[in-house]
């Protein structure tokens, strides 16, 4: 059973982002591992935040959604959690997965405003809707609650259950153009090994008006621009699987499995006819200034549709050379496996996105485990 834990553990690893290209909504881990109505198991419990990732993925019909964790720091000696989930806790902490703080509820509604995403907390945070205004507006606070099949997110203004986003408020946008670096060499999230990492940093805490580390409290020193970047969805039949970045500095390339550990795989969502189709590394994506280009790495080249059209006599065919992209366009590497600019699509068409609790012993969820 701990194999099996570690195993969805990971999976949920794989969904925390502290990046603000792609992150889709905040959370408060404390707040999360005690939702014992989820499974009426022990006092808290890290699996909890699967099946809220899990609730997130539903509520936006699409599948790998990333969410931006904060975390207190007493959570990471909470004698209420394993060894093992301490542990984790603490591994995301320290490669910058999560933030860990002294006061997660307010950086969580900073983090919120300044980057336009939706919070997803049971707290009503009463007094601070007047600094917060936007917590009043549908889909912005969704409160995570028991439900069929699986934790529901009820919006607490609204109705509904699909969380809203917006732009990064004014302050937001000035502090993402900018990378920012901690005194602290070895902080995970401002440090010497932050700064230019493909990933992203996240946003400075402000303080008195000035960039300040979250973890530590010092004041950052801006450490240059922030090279530009564009979000990108690969969709599949209809279904968005997974979004990606390209930055100035951090090319990705695309196809059924590339070398190198370092691309994107597309194997495990083709059929049999597009596995043979599009070849092991198919194209790759640049950032050259603000333009993003592809080039054609494949053997059978790689189709774009200018402006998303579905006319096949509009397609055009690139083989072992590079192209611009406009805003609407969409790069077709097969019939129906199709990669554009995350806003070129509104809905990720999931109906029943891939859980990160697949592997989740029954008895994890429901034992007063002790270890």
């Amino acid at each position: 059973m701990r194999f099996e834990v570690s195993k969805v553990l990971d999976a949920i690893e794989r969904r925390l982002s502290t990046d603000p290209a792609t992150a889709r909504a905040v959370v408060d881990l404390v707040e999360v591992v005690r939702y014992v109505d989820f499974d009426n198991g022990r006092p808290a419990n890290m699996l909890r935040l699967g099946q809220l990732v899990d609730a997130l993925g539903r509520s936006v019909a699409e599948e790998n959604v990333p969410v931006y964790v904060v975390v207190h720091r007493g959570l990471l000696s909470d004698a209420d959690l394993t060894s093992n989930e301490r542990m984790v806790a603490r591994r995301w902490a320290d490669d910058g997965l999560v933030e860990v703080l002294a006061e997660p509820a307010d950086r969580m509604l900073e983090v919120a405003e300044l980057l336009g995403l939706p919070v997803l907390s049971r707290n009503r945070f009463e007094g601070l809707h007047g600094r917060y205004p936007w917590l009043g507006q549908p889909g912005r606070l969704l409160a995570p609650l028991p439900g069929h099949g699986g934790p529901a997110l009820v919006a607490r203004a609204g109705g509904g259950s699909t969380p809203a986003t917006a732009e990064p408020s004014p302050n937001g946008a000035q502090l993402l153009v900018r990378l920012w670096s901690c005194p602290d060499p070895e902080c995970a999230l401002f440090g010497r090994m932050r700064v230019g990492r493909p990933g992203g940093q996240p946003p400075p805490t402000l303080r008195t008006g000035h960039p300040t580390c979250p973890r530590h409290g010092e004041r950052l020193t801006e450490a240059g621009a922030r090279p530009p970047a564009e979000v990108l969805s690969i969709r599949i039949d209809g279904v968005v699987r997974q979004r990606f970045v390209v930055s100035a500095n951090h090319a990705v390339v695309v196809g059924r499995a590339p070398e190198g550990g370092d691309g994107i795989m597309l194997g495990q969502w083709l059929t049999e006819e597009a596995r043979r189709w599009i070849s092991r590394s198919h194209v790759r994506f640049e950032l050259h200034g603000r333009e993003l280009v592809i080039q054609d790495v494949s053997t059978n080249g790689t189709g774009v549709r200018p402006g998303g059209s579905p006319d096949d006599d509009e397609r055009r065919t690139i083989k072992r050379q590079a192209r611009p992209l406009q805003a609407a366009d969409i790069v077709e590497l097969y019939p129906g496996v199709h990669i554009a600019r995350s806003k070129v699509w509104a809905t990720g068409g999931v109906s029943n996105p891939t859980s990160v609790m697949a592997d989740a012993p029954t008895m994890a969820l429901r034992m007063k485990d002790r270890s």
